[in-house]
């Protein structure tokens, strides 16, 4: 067990000796500590300097993930051994941005070499077509509007990538992202589109996904409609799946199903296949890019000293916060528009991944934190909602500000340059959380304590390399997270019991349906739902 290690036991009784100290105490002692405490990588700066560490936090927290074999663990992540325990898979989703030929996995996993390339490959030449009109609809019309339907990872990580890289975009298309199902998400999002020139990607690897399968079914008879003759389906539909029986039947050419593998989770798609509405939108070059991104991130992971590598330091930082000082969350705050759907990403990456109360042994955890909750918005916006909690509030909330040196949309102001006003509260803000305000006079509720950590990534400016890297940062200081905790962040069974009961509950819906022999709550719910 973690806390039983010689390594926790001296952080232990180290935080009780600096757990009282003040950021504001911690600069005045040490004039270089904001150039000492920083990283780079991957065309990211990481200023960890604004956190409630001295040299020895941080020495300790680099014994404790010596101690935990974290440099083991990325070997064989790499490697592509099978840590994915409970399910008995290896985890390769760096291997979907390996450079061809250069695979560490492939000699372990044959299909994550060169097999991947060969449907990325596929990808090109098919978003190649659809950006160039060659790729037509049912009537010979060109394809003008792309709706992905999948949920999860099949929708978090495509929607995240295209606002992100939506100044990338062809603005002569559509592209839409239907998950949910409630029928309204399905109604808004295809009521001003044309079927004969509207292209559905159906993402579902199984092809049995509820909430996917009944999205496409409705887009199916959406179509059919509009067209009329069932051959009209495979003109208007391709699948990422690795069903083809299941997607031949649906009507859709198995010529047009572009798979990926069970070494890649869900939330760890987005630059396998699952990622074809992205390169549709951005095209193949820029994919690549992003790819690239992400790779520059992998190799840093991989090779880098643990006390300058980026996501092993924000990874043990967390442990501290979570596990010492107990804070609950930690806000991610974007200070780009682009990246507005960048916190929503994190939540299912961190959440689902770090969930988890069992160690790989299958000891019950019940002596210290795992997982904490992510969530955010980005700036400015947020300063004006829930700032107010994280600098006056009870509440400690680590911070991560997100910046870049250039805006891909400079506009000048009478007030100043908006990048510049931007930035500027970039700057603030974190200085004001870590330093803090004397009330005045008899206005205590003026104070601030301060004292509240956070840190600041700056980047030159959003471009498809850097959306790969910022990806892949939070990627492994998830997987860094996890290899202290000693913990799965691969599997996701708690997703499952509320499907399985859903199943079970959806006959009962019908007015004259029996009703369950189940808890009173259930079937008193029923009753009022039945009418």
């Amino acid at each position: 067990m973690l806390t039983d290690r010689e390594s926790f036991k001296k952080l232990t009784a180290h935080f009780d000796e600096v757990k009282n100290l003040h950021l504001r105490e911690l600069f005045a002692n040490d004039k270089e500590r904001g150039e000492r405490l920083s990283a780079e990588a991957a065309g990211l700066y990481l200023d960890y300097s604004k956190n409630r560490v001295t040299d020895e936090t941080l020495r300790l927290l680099l014994a404790l993930a010596e101690d935990c074999g974290l440099r083991a663990r990325i070997d064989a992540m790499f490697r592509g051994d099978k840590i994915n325990t409970s399910e008995g898979r290896a985890v390769l989703h760096t291997a979907l941005r390996a450079p061809r030929g250069k695979s560490l996995a492939a000699a372990q996993v044959p299909e994550a070499g060169e097999p991947v390339h060969q449907v990325l490959d596929r990808m090109r030449a098919f978003a190649n077509r659809v950006r160039a009109g060659e790729w037509t609809g049912f009537t010979g019309k060109p394809i003008r509007n792309i709706v992905n339907i999948g949920i999860g990872g099949s929708d978090l990580g495509p929607v995240m990538a295209y606002e992100a890289l939506r100044h990338y975009s062809r603005r002569d298309l559509t592209f839409r992202f239907i998950s949910n199902v409630d029928g309204t998400d399905f109604c808004e999002s295809t009521r001003d589109l044309n079927p004969e020139e509207t292209l559905f990607i159906v993402a579902s690897k199984t092809f049995t996904t509820l909430e996917t399968m009944a999205n496409a079914q409705s887009a199916r008879e959406w179509t059919l409609k509009a067209l009329g003759d069932p051959a009209a389906i495979a003109r208007h539909f391709v699948a990422v799946s690795t069903a083809a029986d299941k997607v031949a039947k649906f009507g859709i050419d198995t010529a047009n199903m572009f798979e990926f593998w069970d070494w890649v989770g869900g939330r760890y798609s987005m630059e396998s296949a699952i990622g074809l509405s992205t390169m549709i939108a951005i095209g193949p070059e820029k994919f690549d890019a992003m790819l690239a991104g992400s790779h520059a991130m992998d190799e840093h992971f991989r090779t880098a000293p643990l006390a300058q590598n980026l996501p092993v330091l924000m990874g043990l930082l967390t442990v501290w916060y979570d596990d010492f000082f107990k804070a609950q969350t930690v806000a991610v705050l974007p200070y780009d528009q682009y990246l507005k759907r960048f916190p929503a990403y994190l939540q299912q990456l961190t959440m689902e991944s770090l969930g988890k109360s069992v160690t790989l042994s299958g000891e019950k955890i019940t002596k210290y934190e795992t997982g904490a909750i992510f969530w955010g918005e980005p700036g400015t916006n947020g300063q004006h909602s829930f700032y107010q909690l994280i600098h006056q509030g009870t509440k400690l909330v680590p911070c991560d500000f997100i910046g870049f040196r250039k805006s891909l949309n400079p506009l000048p102001s009478p007030l100043g340059n908006h990048h510049d006003l931007l930035m500027a509260n970039v700057f603030a803000q974190s200085k004001a959380l870590a330093f803090g305000k004397p009330a005045p006079q008899g206005q205590p509720y003026r104070e601030f304590d301060g004292n509240r950590p956070s840190n600041t990534i700056l980047a030159e400016q959003l471009t498809p390399a850097i959306l790969g890297a910022l990806v892949a940062l939070y990627e492994h200081s998830v997987f860094t997270q996890a290899v202290i905790w000693d913990i799965n962040p691969f599997d996701q069974f708690g997703v499952e019991l509320g499907k399985v009961l859903a199943a079970e509950i959806l006959p009962s819906l019908a007015k004259d349906a029996p009703l369950p022999n189940d808890d009173s709550s259930t079937v008193t719910l029923l009753k009022k739902y039945r009418g």
